[in-house]
């Protein structure tokens, strides 16, 4: 498992969002957080997604030993949302080298 360099990026990913003042105090409603379409893109933000949804799982599953996801896009869908913003293209560096990592063999 990478679970020491997964923490590095998740660690890196949040502060990009804090950068970015993508970072929300505000939880997104139930509804939202209940949503199956990739990414909850029906009812919040990618940003959001991450930060409620996305993190705090990763955490759990490290914290837990457990499996990490092994085939994982995230980046994709950064570029597309973010196309063209100069000023996300770390964020979607991040995004990309995290899937790089977990896609790799343990």
């Amino acid at each position: 498992m990478h679970y020491a360099q997964t923490l590095a990026l998740l660690g890196d990913i949040e502060a990009e969002l804090k950068a970015l003042e993508f970072w929300s105090e505000v939880r997104p409603s139930e509804a939202a957080m209940a949503s199956t379409a990739p990414f909850c893109c029906d009812l919040m933000p990618i940003e959001h997604w991450l930060q409620f949804i996305f993190l705090p799982r990763m955490h759990q599953l490290i914290e837990m030993g457990q499996p990490l996801p092994t085939k994982i896009a995230i980046a994709p869908m950064g570029e597309h949302v973010w196309a063209g913003l100069a000023s996300h293209k770390a964020l979607i560096a991040l995004l990309n080298d995290l899937d790089v990592l977990l896609n790799e063999p343990s």
